[in-house]
């Protein structure tokens, strides 16, 4: 099986959305499985434990989860332009698999979800994709002739899927295509890398 890990943070439930969407994609290729993981909260004022299983969602994810896939999808909601600090958090703890190349050469992709159109949802994508540079892994975007990021008028970009999370809004069925697409990419990327 080749195994498409979906690791996100989501504080209202957007970006868990999203993660879903991205999942149905990846399960859409023959012999691809999505493993969804999440990242505890981080503390300001003093070092935060968590429970190493979530009350509800997906469990948390650990390096192990990260060295053993086979491509990466990461999310985020935006921050200020930046992704949220418990994915941040989370990133900066991969040195280990940095030095030992553990990632070098696997398909990821990015994806947020903003509660504005203006928010700063490409500017969060593009932060998401530096340490994945970083790490070697080899960017998967979103294809220019696709027609639902042509005619999107909610979320999407071309560095990667985008939700415009206005209250408790639903997806469209652009941002849903465009989820599940980046998940297929990865998916199909993955499984070809995995052949040669």
């Amino acid at each position: 099986m080749t195994k498409i890990l979906i690791i996100y943070y989501s504080r209202n439930g957007s970006t868990t959305k999203m993660a879903r969407q991205i999942a149905r994609g990846v399960e859409s290729v023959t012999g691809a499985e999505a493993v969804l993981r999440t990242v505890p909260e981080v503390s300001t004022v003093c070092e935060q434990v968590a429970d190493s299983i979530p009350d509800n969602g997906a469990p948390y994810v650990s390096l192990q989860d990260l060295q053993s896939c086979d491509g990466l999808a990461l999310g985020s909601p935006t921050h200020f332009g930046n992704m949220a600090a418990p994915l941040k958090y989370f990133i900066d703890t991969t040195v280990p698999l940095w030095f030992a190349g553990s990632l070098s050469g696997k398909p990821a992709g990015v994806f947020t979800s903003t509660g504005s159109m203006h928010g700063g949802h490409e500017s969060t994508l593009l932060s998401m994709m530096l340490p994945l540079m970083h790490h070697g892994m080899l960017l998967m975007t979103l294809p220019c002739n696709e027609i639902a990021l042509r005619e999107t008028q909610s979320g999407g970009t071309p560095y990667g899927p985008s939700f415009h999370a206005d209250g408790d809004s639903e997806m469209t069925e652009h941002e849903k295509r465009l989820c599940w697409l980046l998940g297929e990419r990865l998916a199909t990327t993955a499984s070809a890398l995995a052949q040669r």
